[in-house]
């Protein structure tokens, strides 16, 4: 008999609202996550994580707080080490990407389920099955449980500086072009491609992409926190970050392997990089389109915008392709040399009307 369906690794609980920190308790016990009576491990910054503990204890009673020093492998394994010593039902990443990254190391280190609650949009990871985190030999992506509920407040969000939603937004839209790689690879490599995964990738894309709202309109961080629940679940379906990682992030990442003290953030890195991966693949419309909605939402679309000149620019797109060794992408399909990647910026700079 053929198989018919399949099963979707994803959060039992998505809650994304104003005020839904507030039911947190409520969400746990409902779910039967923690009861009442049970013990929560709560992973916080030590910043504005102070805050929001003395805003969630007394709800919590129950909950033993772990302050991260950090986004680093060391710190991640120092977190498991000191759960060890409790009994807990849960563990709880309260705050922003490295919190949630290293709270997801140690709650698939211990054998716990994790409830993410992310305090920023800065990127897609919040519900992906990858712990990012810094090591000894720069950063490694660490393959880890899916988180069992997300918890996203948008109250919560608007509070954050609006840098971090910025690069939320470059990193939904880079899917746009992620997800055009991949079809590019099927078409010339024989790639197989998910349907589900980079349905779910590009619609997600596409809505952040075509909303027109802003970054202090609750309607548009609702589909922004979404679009990148989505791409973690849509990374999940796939097994690895094809739906979400192309030409873009190999950008992102030769700028942080190049210039690990100037690189900006990664969503405005991958922004700017899937704009440029749309325009050597020929969509100069759709290439452009891009650059406005990132320069409406006050992102950059040239190097110069966040402190690089074109020679560096050329420099890490030529750089790019070595990031992630395997992965076909428009810049393995092109190989460009440095004097057509410079030629096919100056194009791109003069098509977005820069």
């Amino acid at each position: 008999m053929p198989v018919l369906t399949r099963l979707i690794p994803s959060p039992v609980v998505v809650d994304i609202r104003p005020g839904a920190l507030n039911d947190l308790a409520g969400v746990l016990a409902d779910q039967r996550i923690c009861s009442s009576t049970g013990k929560l491990a709560i992973a916080i910054s030590g910043g504005s994580g102070a805050v929001l503990r003395e805003r969630l204890s007394p709800s919590l009673p129950n909950a033993q707080w772990f302050e991260v020093g950090g986004g680093t492998l060391d710190d991640a394994i120092e977190l498991a080490d000191a759960m060890k010593k409790g009994r807990y039902d849960a563990v709880v990443g309260l705050g922003g990407g490295k919190i949630i990254d290293c709270a997801k190391f140690a709650a698939a280190r211990v054998g716990l389920p994790l409830v993410a609650v992310a305090t920023n949009l800065s990127h897609d990871g919040l519900c992906s099955p990858v712990a990012t985190l810094d090591n000894d030999a720069g950063r490694g992506s660490y393959g880890v449980p899916n988180p069992i509920a997300v918890v996203i407040d948008l109250d919560v969000i608007r509070e954050a500086p609006v840098r971090f939603v910025r690069s939320g937004i470059g990193d939904a839209l880079s899917n746009i072009s992620a997800i055009r790689d991949w079809e590019l690879a099927a078409r010339e490599r024989g790639e197989d491609i998910d349907g589900l995964a980079a349905a779910m990738a590009r619609q997600a894309g596409e809505a952040v992409l075509r909303h027109p709202g802003g970054v202090g309109d609750d309607g548009f961080l609702q589909v922004l926190a979404e679009g990148l629940v989505l791409t973690g679940i849509a990374m999940s379906v796939s097994g690895d970050s094809r739906p979400a990682s192309g030409a873009c992030h190999e950008i992102n990442h030769a700028f942080d392997l190049l210039f690990p003290k100037r690189a900006a953030s990664h969503g405005e890195q991958c922004g700017l990089g899937a704009a440029f991966a749309m325009h050597l693949r020929g969509a100069r419309e759709e290439s452009a389109y891009m650059a406005e909605v990132l320069r409406r939402h006050g992102l950059p679309v040239l190097p110069e915008e966040i402190g690089f000149t074109v020679d560096e620019f050329v420099q890490v797109v030529a750089y790019a392709p070595q990031t992630r060794p395997g992965r076909y992408t428009i810049l393995e399909h092109l190989n460009l040399n440095t004097d057509q990647i410079k030629d096919a910026y100056a194009d791109y700079a003069k098509a977005i009307g820069s």
